[in-house]
């Protein structure tokens, strides 16, 4: 089911992140996200997420897809040259999986391989022209492709609360314009920074799902502020998981918080993006409590 399809007939797309396991025994990912993610709209599947080698996105898509979920493969520039990531998207296209997200990848430094090469051959702007060129019949280097060609609804990140609103207005333009139909997100903290964005986005006409994050922590905030590019948990925000350590403990504060950053943010969106790093179990309580 193309995430698409259902932004044109107006619906509130809700998403949610898993990430595969290291190693080589997904039935926990599977269980939980059949157990927690089964009523929300589609399952991203992150790519080897902050450099650290996991059991690779597209197995783990077909897994969720077989039973009986709806993907979206993530995509990454990082490990692959041009001939792979087109082989990836086209296996993924004989896998039935219909909806990508193409994204240019984290540095190899940041992960547990260090040492790694990097690849970046294309990156996420690049990515989305070639998925483009392959919907049309013909590879990046201009050979036809054999039968019918792949179809997919395409999707890219922005971060609408950077200090350079400017550089992500342009960002996003140009990925429109390479052949991004939708985006989501990254996490989002600040409502009123991400309304404001959004004001001039739409100029683009194109739908955006809003990136959230369940706070967990206090220290899990301070290491976003410090390491994550375009996000910022506001003071007040980390003296409210400071208030009631127990409640912050159990993930209630956490929650609250990003049900109100929901409903705060839902008019100006056109569906939600939820980053569970590890509490896929809080999700359907989160959309219950924001009204979705």
């Amino acid at each position: 089911m193309k995430v698409t399809d259902l932004f044109a007939k107006g619906e509130f797309v809700v998403s949610a992140e898993v990430g595969p396991p290291k190693g080589c025994h997904p039935e926990e990912i599977v269980g939980e996200a059949k157990e927690y993610l089964s009523k929300i709209t589609a399952v991203n599947v992150t790519d080897s997420q902050s450099s650290v080698m996991r059991m690779g996105s597209l197995a783990t898509c077909k897994l969720l897809k077989d039973a009986g979920l709806n993907p979206i493969y993530q995509l990454t520039c990082r490990d692959r040259n041009r001939i792979a990531l087109q082989s990836d998207v086209l296996s993924a296209a004989a896998f039935g999986i219909d909806n990508i997200l193409c994204l240019t990848g984290d540095h190899t430094k940041m992960g547990d391989h260090p040492q790694a090469k990097p690849v970046f051959d294309l990156d996420s702007v690049s990515l989305l022209h070639t998925v483009k060129m392959l919907e049309e019949g013909h590879d990046l280097a201009g050979n036809e492709l054999v039968g019918e060609p792949p179809k997919f609804a395409k999707g890219a990140v922005v971060s609408p609360c950077s200090d350079s609103i400017d550089a992500q207005l342009a960002k996003m333009e140009r990925k429109v314009m390479a052949g991004a139909e939708y985006f989501q997100t990254q996490a989002v903290f600040e409502p009123e920074k991400f309304i404001s964005f959004m004001e001039k986005a739409k100029q683009f006409g194109v739908p955006v799902q809003l990136g959230i994050i369940i706070p967990k922590n206090v220290g899990m905030c301070k290491y976003m502020n410090a390491n994550v590019a375009g996000v910022h948990v506001p003071d007040d925000m980390l003296e409210e998981l400071r208030a009631d350590k127990e409640r912050t403990k159990a993930g209630i504060t956490g929650v609250e918080i990003a049900a109100r950053i929901i409903k705060a943010c839902k008019p100006y969106c056109q569906g939600v993006h939820i980053m569970a790093l590890g509490w896929e179990s809080k999700v359907p309580g989160l959309l219950e409590q924001a009204g979705l």
